[in-house]
């Protein structure tokens, strides 16, 4: 299995901007207000994962009498780190298609206003919960395994 690669992140995001930006240009004007915290929850998700991460990693380099991890755990962790980087690189690139609309119209829309600053707080969530995503998938190596490998 290969580690995640910073230009499939970067393809989605595009591919998610793109596609929320067409679908706002489309409907816009007939959806709801967004809640100023619609993507607090990614960053749950990244606080949890964080956590995680260096807990695993402390197991991994078995640090503290910490007890060593099982292969199913590993490659779960894996998985589930490399979902959550492809999920946050998706909604970066959602959140900045919203932002890249909101920002031209925010006069004509009473509603832009509001969804601009639910668009910077997503986005910093997106980000957060990539970043957290990559390094739980980087603390899941192996003490041996050299950093420069892919």
């Amino acid at each position: 299995m290969k580690f995640t690669r910073p230009r499939d992140l970067a393809a989605v995001a595009i591919v998610g901007g793109l596609l929320a930006h067409l679908l706002l240009r489309l409907t816009y004007d007939s959806l709801p207000a967004l809640p100023l915290l619609a993507g607090s929850t990614l960053f749950v998700i990244a606080v949890v994962e964080t956590v995680f991460a260096f807990s695993l990693r402390a197991r991994i380099q078995r640090r503290r009498g910490a007890r060593p991890v099982q292969p199913l755990t590993a490659a779960r962790a894996v998985v589930l780190a490399k979902a959550s980087s492809v999920l946050g690189a998706l909604m970066f690139g959602a959140w900045t298609g919203l932002l890249i609309f909101v920002l031209p119209v925010r006069d004509s829309f009473p509603a832009a206003s509001n969804d601009l600053v639910a668009a910077v707080v997503g986005m910093i969530a997106a980000v957060s919960l990539t970043a957290a995503a990559l390094w739980l998938e980087h603390c899941c190596r192996t003490p041996d395994e050299s950093s420069g490998t892919d």
